[in-house]
């Protein structure tokens, strides 16, 4: 009877990818992104452990959505006191914080409790095309989330 392979912290190779998300589809794009931090994308994947991989986003304020999702969709937060609940659209919170949106996509994907918590320090979103982590030599990571293009 073969043993199921489990592997350790010494054998984990974590790499750094970098992600354009200009003219990207919201969704399409973040469960791209989770499926990365989790390794899904690796044959060393193991559900309960962190087997994946760094993710830089860049241009996170050129990210699209389609239909009416840019003035219908909406983005809540509360201060848990009465009448504290805050909310604004898509369009508002891309012109004020827009990796927040990313962000918020991003960590609606991986799991909830602290796997997950661990999983979403790995991700980095910035607005604009710079990011300040050019010594971890980032690989650009090509992600298609239009249909029909290549």
């Amino acid at each position: 009877m073969n043993k199921t392979y489990l592997p350790n912290k010494d054998t984990l190779e974590q790499q750094w990818y970098v992600v354009d998300a200009a003219n990207q589809r919201l969704g399409r794009l973040a469960s791209e992104i989770a499926a990365i931090l989790r390794g899904k994308n690796k044959p060393t994947y193991t559900p309960h452990m962190d087997t994946g991989d760094f993710v830089i986003v860049v241009n996170a304020e050129k990210v699209m959505v389609t239909g009416k999702k840019r003035s219908q969709k909406i983005y809540w937060r509360t201060s848990q006191r009465p009448g504290g609940m805050k909310t604004e659209t898509f369009a508002q919170l891309q012109a004020r914080i827009p990796e927040r949106i990313v962000e918020h996509a991003v960590r609606g994907m991986l799991p909830k409790n602290s796997l997950g918590r661990s999983l979403f320090t790995k991700l980095k979103v910035y607005a604009g095309p710079d990011h300040p982590h050019a010594a971890q030599k980032p690989q650009a990571l090509k992600i298609n989330t239009i249909p029909g293009e290549e």
